[in-house]
């Protein structure tokens, strides 16, 4: 099968090619330009020399734009201690901590009592002669208990907002985290479309120098440029998303005005292997969310107690001290004619439960004790189903990583240093290098985006699949009742 001899002259040098004499030599200069985005230097096969503006440095480095800063450099620690004295929700968290132990506290507390005047038998022709006045007090005593089981309610109130305070730092936690390895990664693919627009560009000058002495066409320059202009785009999009993900990241934070900085770490650092048996049993068993429905529970049988409570009749006092102005009938001769003078009072009585006997609040009270009953299993099976779901894409996104770890990113580089080392040592062209480390750079690209959704699920599912750093914390199961229903008081006095 015979062949022909391509030859090229650049700057005055030549460099012979064999190629197949099915092929034309404009053909095997145009697939190798446009396939390795870097258009085509041929060396001089007895010199090697290369073109001014492919001269590889040792490793083919070039300098990076500067996108993202040298300094300061954050720490995902730092970043967590911002969030917890900065984010707003967990204030909020607290301060309903706060508020459930002030409800708590008010349904203890016994009914005030009332304290008044009274006149009585005023006559208006002899107010004096007639009349009778004087001061009371009236006192309700809650009987049955009442007033421990009100508060048993509202201390059940309070375990709830204990449990999604915690539940909300858990939240703001992963998400910080989620964020921070998001940009992070984001950080990682800045630098490497940075690396392959520069590669492309360099590309689009080689072009340039072939079609120049006439080895190129014009449509192999013009694709080379649109590859050119496709790499920059990435690169600009690439420059988005990172300032998106940071600035997502500073508002989870709390701190929106918080400059953009280089983070630490690598997305690679700290990863171990999750055993799905034991996550699924402290999913179902510790989660925030399955703990909020075991309080919701206990709170709705403390109801139940309080409502069965209701039908004991609370015990009513009223006495009181009075002046009366009528005078002794001659019945009694001692004090005929004398005024009664001072007088005491005492009232004692009860309400009679003979109608209502609070029949509808314990029935309403029993329906949702099983309504929160079964509220814990439905969420217990929402989680179980939440947790297949999330496993799957983290063993997907495991399995990827795995893959490109061991297999496709050290056969990228393998293949990447031995054209370099073919180049240095003269037996290979410099355009196969520009392929091998574009697969290389494509292959990186690659293995950062599966390395954040690895980093994505693992948090998730080591931090309970909660999520949403600033989402109002849920009181989904805090029905809260007024102080005054809690005490048996209506006026609350």
């Amino acid at each position: 099968m015979g062949t022909s001899r391509c030859v090229i002259s650049i700057q005055g040098e030549k460099m012979n090619l064999s190629v197949d004499t099915k092929r034309t030599r404009r053909a095997f200069c145009s697939v190798a330009l446009v396939f390795a985005l870097s258009g085509s230097v041929l060396a001089q096969h007895e010199g090697h020399v290369t073109p001014k503006t492919a001269t590889p440095p040792e490793d083919i480095q070039r300098p990076r734009r500067q996108v993202i800063p040298d300094g300061p450099i954050m720490r995902l620690e730092d970043l967590e201690a911002m969030a917890v004295q900065r984010n707003p929700t967990l204030a909020q968290a607290e301060a309903a901590i706060r508020a459930a132990e002030a409800r708590r506290r008010q349904a203890g507390l016994f009914p005030n009592p009332i304290a008044g005047y009274f006149l009585e038998e005023f006559a208006f022709r002899a107010p004096g002669e007639t009349a009778e006045q004087g001061a009371f007090i009236e006192q309700t005593i809650p009987l049955g208990g009442k007033l421990g089981k009100a508060r048993r309610v509202f201390a059940a109130e309070r375990d709830q907002a204990v449990i999604l305070a915690e539940a909300q730092r858990l939240r703001v936690t992963n998400s910080i985290r989620v964020l921070y390895y998001e940009t992070l990664g984001n950080q990682r693919l800045v630098e490497l479309r940075d690396d392959l627009s520069q590669l492309a560009r360099e590309a689009v000058e080689i072009t340039r120098e072939l079609y120049n002495v006439g080895q190129a066409d014009r449509p192999d320059q013009l694709a080379i440029e649109i590859e050119s202009e496709r790499a920059e785009i990435d690169f600009l999009k690439a420059q988005n998303d990172w300032m998106r993900s940071w600035q997502t990241l500073a508002a989870m934070i709390g701190s929106p005005s918080l400059p953009p900085a280089r983070l630490a770490g690598s997305a690679e650092e700290g990863l171990a292997t999750l055993n799905e048996t034991q996550l699924l049993e402290t999913l179902v068993s510790q989660s925030p969310d399955i703990r909020v429905a075991q309080a919701g529970v206990e709170r709705a049988r403390a109801v139940l107690a309080r409502e069965r409570a209701e039908r004991v009749p609370d015990l009513f006092l009223r006495g009181g001290l009075g002046y009366n102005y009528e005078r002794f009938e001659p019945l009694v001769p001692s004090v005929s004619g004398r005024r009664k003078g001072l007088e005491g009072r005492l009232e004692v009585g009860v309400n009679v439960p003979i109608f209502n006997r609070n029949q509808g609040g314990i029935a309403a009270a029993d329906a949702e004790l099983a309504i929160a009953e079964r509220e814990l299993e439905r969420l217990q099976l929402v989680l179980r189903s939440q947790f297949a779901s999330s496993f799957r894409e983290y063993r997907n996104a495991q399995q990827m990583v795995e893959r490109y770890r061991t297999a496709v990113v050290p056969r990228a580089r393998e293949a990447y240093q031995t054209y370099l080392g073919n180049f240095r040592q003269m037996a290979a062209a410099y355009p196969q290098v520009l392929i091998a480390q574009r697969t290389l750079f494509q292959v990186e690209v690659e293995y950062a985006r599966a390395l954040v959704q690895l980093r994505d699920t693992t948090v998730r599912l080591r931090g309970f699949l909660l999520d949403g750093g600033l989402d109002p914390s849920s009181t989904e199961g805090l029905k809260l009742r007024p102080p005054s229903k809690a005490t048996a008081n209506p006026e609350n006095r």
